[in-house]
């Protein structure tokens, strides 16, 4: 009789809609997909139509996504930091990898002085277009006035300072 005919776990009668069966019992479509959907990364909702697979996980397209911007990813290119996907400025922000002079993405070589990192060239500062990184004379510079003050507990930055600058030309 289909008024004995109700959903496993709310208890709803069937209507037109039908239902959906799992393991001998039969649950109405909100229950069913709720308790047996694949989830998504993103929002955790239940994945009933198109989606992605990245990061062993599946993604609704538009929950797949950069974690701090919420920008889409351009070419499916993405940065993994902690299982989430980053774009690639925000990638390097979580990994301490930014340029202080102009906050684009170190990815090779680069210069730390007074506790921040600088790419090994001048770069251009995307607020005033000027070249932002400290040149050379800049860092021999900050190296001469910490050797003065050596003897006063700047011996860390003196020594990392004398390894990462090489004497002016």
């Amino acid at each position: 009789h289909p008024e004995h005919f109700f959903c496993a776990q709310c208890g709803a009668f069937f209507g037109p809609e039908g239902f959906h069966e799992k393991d001998g019992k039969a649950y109405c479509r909100k229950d069913y997909f709720d308790m047996f959907a694949p989830k998504c990364g993103g929002c955790a909702r239940a994945i009933l139509e198109n989606y992605i697979s990245a990061l062993n996980t599946l993604w609704h397209p538009e929950c797949f996504v950069c974690r701090e911007c919420f920008t889409p990813f351009v070419n499916g290119s993405f940065f993994e930091h902690d299982g989430q996907p980053y774009c690639e400025v925000h990638y390097h922000e979580r990994r301490g990898s930014l340029c202080s002079g102009c906050q684009k993405p170190i990815t090779g070589r680069c210069i730390t002085a007074m506790a921040k990192k600088f790419h090994p060239s001048p770069c251009t500062s995307p607020r005033t277009g000027l070249a932002s990184t400290p040149h050379w004379s800049h860092l021999f510079l900050i190296f001469q006035q910490c050797s003065r003050g050596a003897g006063k507990g700047r011996q860390g930055l003196l020594g990392s300072l004398f390894i990462l600058i090489p004497p002016p030309t």
